[in-house]
């Protein structure tokens, strides 16, 4: 355990907190929380998109993809719940993600693909790398912001010209209702876990390599969390948050407004951008603890910060050349991707799907078929994939 960072972890946790609840109020600090706990939850399970989908693509290891479906199902039920009764612990309305099928989708959701498998985590992996001690993700991060600014300054344009279908409901476009529709995704949800069962007797696939960990009650705080339990608790998590700030979790839109009070500072107007128009460009005159996207990331990466010091595993290290290209490439292009595909890993996939939005299924596939191409891309690099002969991956 490195008990110094522990203890600066834990003091700048409180401090915030109490910074939080002083400048706006007690939900944005509720929110805080959830963070935390997201934020730990990650980095002690080290749940990846970016690693199971990779995993997935070129040797068929299936582990991850199955902790996406317990997670997903788990998620879906209880914003079934949660959407048809309008339940909420605020007096917030909740709403869940449902965004346009289009043009702008798939083209962003591919390119996200791509940039994930380059950058080494996608956002919720970037944020919870970040505070676990990984030096190249902080360039990473840095480039997300950029791609998200690039995007958020092309939004209009993606918007406007490229053409889509309307936010399709599988639970309010269809007439399934949310009783109905949540007996469509089970059933995805089941084939899905049944075919990886062929594709692992198909592949033979290497097992994950196992994390370390302790034994006993220990375990809890400085050891490892098996995936499916952490995927249990992201999705009760995600639905927490439905409840209290009235949307399901997100990461990406608080990136780009990082990034556009960075240039409102440096004299540069963005608030005309069409990206900025309404309420989100309003944000950029408020203090950042306002927005309720940006204190659950600051929670995300302070929560990961103390659960690797726990561990004893916060050393950030040297970047290879490659590696620090890779990561501004791929943040680059996970921001650009995620403005055009109405979110990321967490705000489109996991948030989409669970709220019965069909641009969560395609924000899937796409992404998949990116992370595909990228496994050419990443040796170029001095990336490695995972391959059959491995012991383990």
């Amino acid at each position: 355990m490195q008990k110094p960072f522990v203890t600066v972890g834990i003091l700048i946790a409180i401090i915030l907190f109490i910074t939080i609840i002083g400048t706006t109020n007690w939900t944005q600090g509720v929110l805080y929380i959830i963070g935390l706990a997201l934020g730990m939850t990650l980095l002690y399970a080290r749940f990846g998109f970016t690693s199971a989908f990779r995993r997935l693509m070129s040797v068929g290891n299936v582990q991850g993809l199955r902790a996406h479906m317990l997670m997903l199902a788990i998620a879906t039920t209880l914003f079934a719940i949660i959407l048809s009764t309008g339940f909420s612990f605020t007096g917030v309305t909740p709403a869940g993600y449902v965004s346009p099928v289009g043009v702008s989708l798939i083209v962003g959701s591919f390119i996200f693909g791509i940039g994930m498998q380059l950058g080494n985590g996608c956002a919720s992996g970037t944020l919870y790398s970040v505070g676990g001690g990984s030096s190249s993700m902080i360039l990473t991060l840095l480039a997300f912001i950029g791609g998200s600014l690039l995007g958020a300054y092309h939004f209009t344009f993606w918007m406007e010209n490229m053409p889509a279908f309307p936010p399709i409901s599988l639970a309010e476009s269809t007439g399934l209702g949310y009783f109905g529709a949540w007996i469509v995704q089970m059933v995805l949800f089941a084939l899905i876990y049944l075919l990886t069962i062929q594709i692992a007797k198909k592949k033979n696939p290497p097992m994950m390599k196992p994390l370390p960990t302790t034994m006993g009650w220990k375990k809890v705080i400085r050891g490892s969390w098996p995936l499916l339990a952490a995927a249990i608790v992201l999705a009760l998590l995600n639905a927490l948050t439905l409840t209290v700030r009235g949307n399901p979790w997100g990461i990406t839109s608080a990136f780009a407004l990082w990034g556009g009070k960075a240039l409102m500072a440096a004299g540069v107007d963005v608030s005309t951008w069409g990206y900025f128009a309404g309420d989100t460009g309003a944000a950029l005159t408020q203090t950042v603890l306002a927005d309720s996207t940006s204190v659950m990331n600051f929670g995300i990466i302070l929560g990961a910060f103390i659960s690797a010091s726990l561990q004893g595993t916060f050393k950030p290290g040297k970047i290879k050349p490659g590696v620090a290209g890779a990561a501004i490439v791929g943040g680059l292009m996970m921001g650009y991707g995620a403005r055009l595909a109405f979110g990321c890993n967490i705000g489109a996939y996991f948030g989409g799907i669970a709220s019965f939005s069909l641009h969560g299924w395609v924000w899937m596939i796409m992404a998949m078929l990116g992370t595909s191409l990228a496994l050419f891309i990443r040796p170029l690099f001095g990336l490695k994939n995972p391959k059959s002969t491995d012991s383990i991956c």
